[in-house]
């Protein structure tokens, strides 16, 4: 099944998003990662649009959305999340399962838990967290800022694709077909003509003027709704304590919260592969 691409102006600015499955009744929500774009959901979204109809965003500053003008106000997960409250509204979204990898597993927390006033709470089915956590290891954090905010540039695609199979690497088994569209739909040409990936640098100023954005406690506490947290089993990012707090307190504590390992991955798992589009499919058809 194809997907539609799409672009709507959200809280001001304008969002591309692709949809699969525009037919089907139960919608998911599926957002990427922090220097990432909705095309990576593609494999998931293809699997599930047999079923579901599934919205797959760029983030401001990522992909073909605008960047913001102003990156210190709007790099940030309560600008994400009234994006989200927008593309709720405009494209008629009642109730929606919320997949989200990495940061967009956050903005998923954010929305779910009803703080913010942005509105979401009653209207999100499930969660499922892609290798993110309330609490996120520090050191993975700086590994992440060190080649998000400095992107480098290259001559050849060809050389941009070698970047991205090492960077990318704990993602798991991608096959080389895999990469390629990976790497299509996260290349921009610069003026010079050379060739850098697909986002605003300036994204990582969240981390600046935002440093306790991704310190998510007290909105994971608030969730009522299924939770599913996949984590790379070599992660560095999620770590097994934080997972051991996740099931005492929050969701956890009410008995709402799965937790898979997936094997051969790290930081995060790419959700291209049978056994984990399966965990996901699995768990959706459980919560419906």
């Amino acid at each position: 099944m194809s997907f539609t691409s799409h672009f709507l102006s959200c809280s001001g600015r304008e969002i591309h998003y692709t949809e699969w499955g525009s037919g089907n009744a139960q919608t998911v929500i599926a957002w990427h990662g922090l220097a990432r774009t909705g095309r990576d959901m593609d494999d998931l979204a293809m699997h599930l649009s047999r079923r579901y109809r599934v919205i797959c965003p760029d983030t401001i500053g990522r992909g073909l959305s605008q960047w913001s003008p102003e990156p210190a106000q709007e790099y940030c997960l309560s600008f994400y999340a009234g994006i989200a409250r927008s593309l709720f509204d405009q494209l008629g979204i009642e109730h929606a399962h919320w997949l989200g990898t990495s940061m967009g597993g956050a903005i998923g927390t954010v929305c779910a838990s009803g703080l913010g006033g942005h509105g979401l709470k009653q209207r999100i089915s499930s969660l499922t967290l892609n290798d993110n956590a309330p609490e996120l290891a520090q050191l993975a954090i700086e590994r992440i800022k060190a080649y998000a905010g400095s992107p480098p540039a290259f001559d050849t695609v060809h050389e941009l694709e070698a970047f991205f199979r090492q960077v990318y690497k704990p993602y798991g088994q991608l096959s080389d077909a895999q990469w390629l569209r990976l790497t299509e739909t996260s290349t921009r040409r610069l003026p010079n003509g050379r060739v850098t990936p697909h986002y605003d640098p300036a994204m990582v100023q969240q981390f600046i003027h935002h440093p306790d954005d991704y310190l998510l406690w007290k909105h994971y506490d608030q969730i009522n709704v299924p939770v599913l947290l996949l984590r790379g089993i070599d992660s560095d990012l999620v770590l097994p304590a934080t997972v051991q707090q996740m099931q005492q307190r929050g969701p956890g504590a009410k008995g709402l919260l799965q937790v898979f390992d997936v094997p051969g991955c790290g930081h995060a798992p790419a959700l291209n592969v049978p056994l984990q589009l399966d965990v996901v499919s699995e768990f959706l058809h459980r919560v419906m």
